[in-house]
């Protein structure tokens, strides 16, 4: 995962969970899952779509 990946990652996870804990909604755990893949720079998705994002 690339830079620019884990940033933008970093981002939304954040703003996701603080909708989900602002509304009162438990789809903002979905944040917590995207903040996860932005700080082990891993993300599941991408080994079977081949995507690499490191360049």
């Amino acid at each position: 995962m690339g830079d620019k990946d884990r940033m933008y990652r970093a981002i939304a996870g954040v703003l996701i969970l603080l909708w989900g804990v602002s509304n009162a909604n438990a789809l903002g755990l979905i944040g917590f899952v995207v903040l996860a893949t932005a700080y082990f720079r891993f993300c599941p998705v991408y080994i079977p779509m081949d995507i690499d994002t490191t360049r």
